[in-house]
């Protein structure tokens, strides 16, 4: 038996909102793991508690419950694990119910659920200091009394918040609580107002600057006004505050990969370190700087209680296309890069709406298509005006709304298909606004940080290598006339699929430059440049450069035709690698890929044979 496996074993349960994850960052510190519970996509974090006399603990921090009769995958995984059923996973030792002392009315239901269980439980009243500070009375040693569990005060966001939580595991493990038979609803509810009568004296049900906050942010009107002024700001820093960070990984990359190959002698060693090795990791690491800001945002309107409030004012709408409110973040988000629109579907309790979520996140039009919109759209479409708007920012608005349109149709569709036809309302707490915590934030950033570069990483990485071998071997020979590219593995593979892709009309030079667009899709222009022996020193140079040829070369219904196709494209292996992380399922995966590059297909062969019939072929 490990270490950590004789260690004994504290389970942080209770309801969401409720200041767990604080509570186990107070207590656990920078010595915790995140992993996923095995065969689902629940996360499971797990940390070692030092006490002042120096015992070990290990400690769970289980996913939020609002019941033990379980409505999504999150609670079944916390039912079962707390009752020792769970496969692989023993029963903890304690259990420790940490209840939001502002909120007593709700989270006291689940408390009573766990006494039932007859397992040791120590209640942790949590945001005490809160709970003073709007006036609530709770009368410790009643409320004690009342519940025949130990009950203690914690404030997680302070240094010493958890003082008497730790005093109280310095001694024995608690007495088994006396059975109780479970009970219905509603005698539950009967219970908890007989506790608060006794041990609680409440001011107000709900604290006055929530009241006053809540009639303008969940107004019909101003409230989704708000709603959009903040996901504007996410969206510009998303792109403004990442860009400057993604540049300087680019740049440390190129220089680092020019210092190897200054080094080396030409070959294919060098080759493989600067063009394989090298160029992989730093398109793994380009990501993180959107992924830190998109987290940044996401995690402190969570804590500060505002992200369950802009689910609840969208979810209506997203529900009608078979999604949830809770689907909006991670789908705007994507417009950035899907990875941590992807990522960002942790936050979807329901596993049939994060499922789908995840599945239409890429139809999103990601900044990595822009470089070849730009190229398409400035050869082929005329600079002019038409009334007040620009005809070519109309064909980019255009093909954003096709994305976004296409997803909603994909995500209703599903509704349509699916097994299950319930509906599953979005059920939310709506907690107290409060400021977020800055400890908090820094280690939920570097928990995702963490699951990206060893989850997701490591995959990209060795698809990119792999993607390098393809380019690169076999080499020219002697005499080559044409770009090395065109004798490679890829260029033969590129030419195979001239087969396939004549009919929607792509040419040879097309298809090579999809292959190494897998990796990054904005990589196919400068991949077009190498097919057609061009040489230039920027992306705006390459576009240049590569403008007049496609001009000459191209028919706008082959434009058209890719244009479309990169609405729907399914080649970036970074978003595949991240569906098959986040969903554990090569069945999704293979399903996202099957039915992205079939819609990219049909669209781009329909809009290529009418162009064609409108006289747009020659």
């Amino acid at each position: 038996m490990s270490e950590a496996a004789a260690l004994p074993r504290i389970a942080l349960v209770g309801n969401p909102n409720c200041g767990k994850t604080a509570l186990f960052n107070l207590l656990t510190g920078s010595r915790q793991k995140v992993a996923n519970y095995a065969g689902v996509t629940v996360e499971r974090k797990e940390g070692r508690l030092l006490s002042p006399s120096g015992r070990s603990y290990a400690v769970l921090d289980l996913p939020g419950a609002y019941s033990l009769n379980a409505a999504s995958l999150d609670e079944a995984v916390t039912r079962d694990l707390i009752r020792g059923f769970y496969p692989g996973e023993a029963a903890p030792d304690l259990l420790v119910c940490v209840v939001d002392a502002t909120n007593l009315r709700l989270h006291l239901r689940f408390a009573l659920e766990l006494r039932a269980l007859g397992r040791p439980v120590i209640v942790a009243l949590n945001m005490i200091d809160a709970a003073r500070r709007r006036g609530i009375a709770i009368d410790v040693d009643v409320l004690q009394r009342e519940l025949g569990l130990p009950v203690v005060e914690t404030v997680a966001v302070r240094r010493d918040g958890a003082r008497a939580l730790l005093d109280r595991l310095e001694g024995p493990l608690p007495s088994l609580p006396e059975l109780h038979e479970p009970v219905a609803d509603e005698a539950l509810h009967e219970e908890v107002r007989r506790l608060l009568a006794l041990a609680v004296a409440m001011p107000r049900r709900t604290a006055a600057i929530d009241d006053a906050l809540d009639r303008w942010l969940l107004h019909p009107v101003f409230g989704l006004l708000a709603l959009g002024v903040v996901m504007f700001l996410i969206f510009q820093a998303v792109y403004a505050w990442a860009t400057p960070m993604m540049d300087a990984i680019e740049a440390a990359t190129g220089w680092f990969g020019g210092l190897v190959a200054g080094t080396l002698p030409d070959g294919p060693l060098r080759s493989l370190l600067v063009d394989g090795v090298i160029a992989g990791l730093g398109g793994v690491i380009v990501f993180l700087p959107q992924i830190m800001v998109l987290f940044a945002f996401i995690l402190a309107l969570e804590e500060s209680g505002y992200l369950p409030r802009a689910a609840f004012l969208l979810d209506r709408m997203m529900a009608a296309a078979g999604l949830s409110g809770r689907s909006f973040i991670p789908l705007l988000s994507s417009f950035a890069c899907a990875v941590p629109g992807i990522m960002s579907t942790r936050s979807i309790q329901d596993p049939r709406d994060r499922i789908a979520t995840i599945l239409v996140a890429p139809l999103m039009t990601c900044s990595a298509r822009l470089p070849v919109y730009a190229l398409l759209i400035g050869a082929f479409v005329p600079q002019k005006d038409i009334g007040w708007f620009n005809q070519q920012g109309l064909v980019l608005f255009g093909l954003y709304a096709a994305g976004i349109l296409s997803a909603l149709a994909v995500a209703w569709t599903m509704k349509l298909w699916r097994r299950d036809k319930s509906e599953h309302p979005l059920l939310l707490e709506l907690p107290s606004y409060r400021i977020p915590h800055l400890r908090d934030l820094a280690i939920g950033l570097w928990e995702r940080a963490m699951i990206f570069l060893k989850r997701v990483g490591g995959i990209i990485l060795a698809l990119t290598i792999l993607l390098w071998f393809l380019l690169s071997f076999p080499g020219a020979p002697a005499d080559a006339t044409a770009p090395a590219i065109d004798y490679s593995f890829a260029g033969r593979i590129g030419h195979w699929m001239t087969v396939v892709f004549a009919p929607i009309g792509f040419n040879w030079q097309i298809c090579i430059a999809l292959i190494p667009g897998m990796a990054a899709r904005e990589v196919v222009v400068s991949s077009l440049a190498t097919v057609y022996a061009l040489s230039a020193t920027s992306e705006d140079a390459t576009i240049q450069a590569l403008t007049p040829i496609i001009q000459s070369q191209w028919s706008l219904a082959t434009a058209l035709s890719l244009l479309v196709w990169f609405i729907y494209a399914p080649q970036c292996i970074s978003t595949l690698a991240t569906i098959k992380r986040e969903t554990h399922s090569w069945k999704q995966t293979a399903f996202a890929a099957g039915y992205l590059f079939a819609l990219a297909y049909l669209a781009s062969f329909a809009t290529y044979r009418i162009a064609l019939a409108f006289g747009a072929g020659g």
